[in-house]
């Protein structure tokens, strides 16, 4: 019985030891949904604000945007979309109507959202015309207000 003793407890050492170090590798990298549905969508971003104030002033144009708290400041969004075809059609309508925009790609595992978005996605993917796309842009964005919030 002595015999085993030593190896026993080498092995359950070297397995704390490896463990140990396995995990610290995870430390540093990004929290990621982890979701049989989890997809990537494309956010189209109106602007950064400090203040909400400052946001509803800024974003008073708009019928409908989404907004998200990070760091104390307020990301304003105006189009969601889980084509980049489409983020990039979404972002050429609104940089033809004056509005600077960016791109930002972030992970979601709504199911009942993602089957609605790939709808509006089929329909935005099969227009060219601004008001059809400031339609979809703006149901969209009341479905986000709904499903989600």
């Amino acid at each position: 019985m002595k015999k085993y003793l030593f190896p026993i407890g080498v092995s359950l050492a070297l397995g704390i030891f490896m463990a140990y170090f396995i995990i610290r590798q995870y430390e540093d990298m990004p929290i990621l949904a982890v979701s049989s549905e989890a997809e990537t969508l494309y956010y189209i971003q109106s602007g950064v604000y400090l203040d909400e104030k400052s946001m509803t002033d800024g974003m008073k144009n708009f019928q409908h945007y989404i907004y998200n708290v990070e760091d104390n400041q307020y990301y304003a969004y105006i189009g969601i979309t889980t084509s980049k075809e489409n983020a990039l059609k979404m972002q050429n309508y609104y940089k033809n109507n004056g509005v600077e925009t960016v791109l930002k790609e972030k992970i979601t595992d709504n199911k009942d959202f993602i089957e609605v978005l790939k709808q509006y996605d089929k329909l935005l993917s099969k227009t060219d015309d601004s008001e059809s796309i400031k339609v979809i842009c703006n149901q969209v964005l009341a479905k986000y207000e709904e499903l989600v919030k």
